[in-house]
């Protein structure tokens, strides 16, 4: 177990760097060298605005991955999956907070330096993510954690967090269980 928890948290730390890493780093650094131009509209509100966003995007992020390693024993990455269902945390508002950070952080990036290309690969980014998780992993994790998925994508939203915690009073699924 401690073996598992290990390599979790090594595969977790480099998959955060690869992944995360580029789209919402190295990308938008090479369609931006960080330059700023004046606000858009002429608006200093969103530049400030994007910093915020750029702050409240980071923590659900680094959460959501840190569960993945210490709650889940895996990874983020579909190669070294976790072993049970991670429901805790930002994940009873929202099914995908650390995707809706890494959106909420090119967005804020592209406000604060007010670019345009930033704009449309955060549009880009979105619009990926939602193909990959209706496309792969939503139905991945339905063939592995069955009635319990389904239950909690009828409970809590994709997108868009709910206000209040969803609670679900089940026993989750563990490895192989379904």
């Amino acid at each position: 177990m401690m073996r598992r928890g290990a390599q979790a948290a090594i595969g977790t730390a480099l998959f955060l760097f690869v992944a995360p890493g580029t789209v919402a780093g190295l990308v938008p650094w090479l369609l931006s060298r960080w330059r700023m131009y004046d606000p858009f509209l002429g608006f200093m509100g969103l530049r400030w605005l994007g910093g915020a966003l750029i702050v409240a995007g980071i923590p659900p992020l680094l959460d959501s991955f840190r569960r993945f390693a210490q709650e889940g024993l895996g990874t983020p990455a579909p190669l070294y999956p976790t072993n049970r269902l991670i429901v805790t945390g930002l994940y009873r508002h929202v099914r995908n907070p650390m995707y809706v950070g890494v959106a909420a952080v090119i967005f804020g990036q592209a406000l604060l330096l007010a670019s345009v290309a930033l704009l449309v690969w955060g549009a880009i980014v979105c619009l990926g993510f939602d193909l990959f998780v209706r496309l792969y992993e939503e139905p991945t994790l339905g063939r592995r954690y069955g009635v319990q998925f389904a239950t909690y994508c009828a409970s809590v939203p994709r997108w868009l967090p709910r206000l209040r915690a969803w609670h679900d009073d089940s026993p989750l699924p563990r490895e192989n269980e379904t």
